[in-house]
Parts: structure tokens; C-alpha cells; sequence
């Protein structure tokens, strides 16, 4: 069997830590070769908490290989360890200000900073509004240097019954970006007409 590939899953403190545990699931739920490698923040550890009541052991059972936010020298902070690259979801505005500046002092942004450098898809679900200049400047930078600056905006003519089905839509389109097929959990949009035929 081939080795697998790997993605970077950064969970921010933001509220909405529900898309980054939902990337995690929808990797296993699709029996995909992909292992996740995980990051969870300290804030996003309590985010999730206040959130959805799921405590640290819980979130650190839904990756293959988690990290230690601070760990600066894990295999991941090293443009040799190949991955598909990074999803941050949420990102907050802070992870997002971190990784624009290119001064990295945790791993969640260092992970990031050699994404970008290695010219690895890097997805930023940005989790926040409403959005001032220095925002959107920033976002406008990030993209640039060549980030995917996609906030979680939910999709309706997909017909979602509930909220999860607006969550795992929008992460399965974020996975999409990484060449991923999640269309078991999504599927494609074929037109407005599509809706009409039988």
C-alpha cells in the first residue's frame, strides 16, 4: 500500500472550531489515503469547550498525528516534511495577522509560513465580520503571497436540512481545494436546471 499523504489541519481559537473537526471527520468518513496531522491551539482547545462541551482527549482522537502548539521543531514547522498542504479552520484574526507577517511564534503559524513557502495550498477559513481595512488588507497580502482566503459562508441551494449540513458542505468544498473528493459527503453543483429534472 502506497504511504499516505498528508494534510495540515490548524484549528484557531475562533469561534466555529466545527469546521476543523468536521475536515478531520470527512477525512475518515471518505476512506481516503490522507493522514491528518493536527494543530489545536490552547484558545481554540477552550473555544470548543464553551462550543460543543468536547474536551482536549476527544479532538486529539479524530487526527492520526496531533502536535503541541508551541512545538516549533515538530516535522511539520520543515518545508523537506511533504504535505498536501494546510487547512486553518476556523482562522482567526490573530493566526491570520501571525501568518501574513511572517513572524512565527507558534506552530500553527510556522506550519503555515512553510506552506506558503513550498508553494503548497494553503486555505484559510477566516472567521470573522464584520471586516475592517486592515482586515481586508491583510487578507489581500495573504493572498498574494498565495493563500485561499475562503470564510465559512453557508450555501443554501444545496437544500441543507440542518446546521452540520451547512458545516460539511463548506468543509467539503475547503477539502475540494486539496484535490480531495468528498463528493460522498457533497456533491457537485450541476446547474440551477438540474434541481427540475427527475
Amino acid at each position: 500500500m502506497a504511504k499516505p499523504l498528508r494534510l495540515v489541519i490548524g484549528i484557531s481559537g475562533a469561534s466555529g472550531g466545527i469546521y476543523g473537526l468536521r475536515a478531520l471527520t470527512i477525512l475518515k468518513r471518505c476512506n481516503i489515503n490522507i493522514e491528518s496531522h493536527l494543530i489545536v491551539t490552547r484558545n481554540a482547545l477552550l473555544t470548543l469547550r464553551q462550543e460543543f462541551q468536547i474536551n482536549k482527549k476527544a479532538v486529539y482522537e479524530l487526527a492520526d498525528v496531533v502536535y503541541c502548539p508551541q512545538d516549533i521543531g515538530a516535522s511539520i514547522a520543515s518545508g523537506s516534511y511533504l504535505t498536501l498542504g494546510m487547512l486553518v479552520a476556523p482562522c482567526s484574526i490573530k493566526t491570520m495577522s501571525e501568518i501574513s507577517s511572517g513572524v512565527t511564534s507558534s506552530l500553527i503559524g510556522r506550519a503555515a509560513d512553510v506552506t506558503l513557502k513550498e508553494k503548497r495550498k494553503l486555505v484559510l477559513m477566516v472567521r470573522e465580520t464584520p471586516l475592517h481595512l486592515g482586515h481586508l488588507r491583510t487578507m489581500v497580502k495573504l493572498a498574494e503571497f498565495g493563500a485561499v482566503i475562503m470564510p465559512p459562508v453557508p450555501a443554501y441551494y444545496s437544500h441543507p436540512k440542518t446546521i452540520d449540513d451547512i458545516v460539511c458542505y463548506t468543509v467539503a468544498r475547503a477539502l475540494n481545494l486539496f484535490g480531495i473528493n468528498t463528493n460522498s459527503i457533497a456533491s457537485a453543483w450541476l446547474g440551477i436546471n438540474s434541481i427540475h429534472k427527475k
